[in-house]
């Protein structure tokens, strides 16, 4: 059974019973076919904390339960936003590898840790990486990651998006540059979800100065500059870029860096009705991370794959068949993951407490050390 959330209705289908999908702004309906029983709730804004970029200036943050504001004199501390965020990633990649060693050792056909491997491997070995390095657990950056970034945003569906949701890895800065000097408004997750859901960045939310647009497409600016949204949000998105390890040409099947947020994020602007089957995902890669080994028939059913593939020197449309996610699917959510994001606790427990069914949870899995920080 699939329940399907928008402004007007639940509706229950005879379809996956693992499946939720909603649409903004969040008021649930439950409807019983044939029937005239029907309940309400609104999800409450969902978003992190705002942060000041000048000292002395208030800070405003907002409850993700409560939904209550509130102020502080503190300020953005860049350094210390910088070094976090840098610890975090490399025991969240320490963690990564340890993963991909267990399940191989485990699992023989653990084949998305080989192609992985193998195409870290290669770009550190052909010496295409960029830095960061080593690319191994990373969304590679690349030599000729401007290049391909220069022709996505030659692509007509680039040029015609108003609004551009962009993976945060170094290899699609140049990509988030682009969005914003084009006056487009950049969507962009915060780091690993862990601090709140998504931010938006306009030009005309940045200082009048030649370095603000470059600043804004860090991590840090993003921090100091965006504002956060919560999946009550009223957007539509027009174009998603998305980071990749490997893709396949011929059928469009990618394979991310193993943790799964880019399939979470999908899944969620899926809910917000941000996004539908139509909305193109485009990947800037480097030619050696085209394979054409990735089974299709392996993967699973939140695996998001991709129409275009940019790379230095060409550009690939795919005409992928396969089926892109229609939503979050709870089965295959783990409970540590469910609790490192905070977003998604309160939408399952909001959808169970109306529905008075409980959602199903997917099986137990070793998470990067980032689950376990105090919220």
């Amino acid at each position: 059974m699939v329940y399907h959330l928008n402004t007007t209705r639940l509706r229950s289908w005879k379809m996956d019973s693992n499946l939720i999908r909603l649409s903004a702004p969040f008021t649930l309906t439950h409807a019983v076919p044939n029937k005239s029983h029907n309940s309400h709730f609104r999800l409450t804004s969902i978003s992190a904390s705002r942060m000041s970029s000048q000292k002395g200036k208030r800070q405003f943050s907002f409850d993700p339960v409560s939904g209550r504001e509130t102020r502080s004199e503190a300020a953005f501390d860049e350094a210390a936003f910088e070094a976090e965020r840098l610890s975090l990633d490399a025991k969240a990649r320490e963690t990564m590898a340890e993963t991909s060693k267990r399940e191989n050792e485990d699992d023989p056909k653990a084949w998305k840790w080989v192609i992985r491997k193998r195409i870290w491997d290669l770009m550190e070995a052909q010496n295409v990486a960029q830095n960061p390095r080593p690319v191994h657990h990373r969304i590679p950056n690349f030599v000729g990651a401007s290049t391909a970034a220069q022709k996505l945003g030659e692509l007509e569906e680039f040029r015609i998006s108003n609004c551009v949701k962009v993976n945060p890895d170094s290899p699609q800065k140049q990509v988030r540059f682009l969005t914003l000097s084009g006056s487009k408004m950049l969507l962009t997750p915060q780091p690993r979800l862990r601090t709140g859901f998504f931010s938006v960045v306009e030009s005309h939310m940045l200082p009048p100065t030649p370095r603000a647009i470059n600043e804004a497409c860090t991590s840090v600016g993003v921090a100091k500059h965006g504002r956060p949204i919560g999946l009550d949000e009223k957007i539509k998105v027009d174009l998603i870029v998305i980071g990749s390890v490997a893709v396949d040409p011929r059928t469009g099947a990618r394979l991310g860096k193993g943790e799964g947020f880019a399939e979470l994020e999908y899944g969620m602007l899926r809910y917000m009705g941000a996004i539908d089957d139509s909305t193109p995902v485009v990947t800037s890669v480097h030619d050696c991370q085209l394979v054409d080994d990735i089974p299709v028939e392996k993967l699973l059913i939140h695996d998001v794959p991709v129409d275009i593939i940019c790379t230095p020197t060409q550009v690939i449309y795919t005409n992928t068949s396969i089926p892109k996610p229609q939503g979050i699917y709870w089965d295959k959510l783990s409970p540590e993951k469910l609790g490192q994001i905070r977003v998604l606790r309160e939408l399952k427990r909001r959808i169970e407490q109306e529905t008075g069914q409980k959602l199903p949870t997917g099986p137990s899995e070793k998470l990067p050390p980032t689950a376990q920080r105090k919220r």
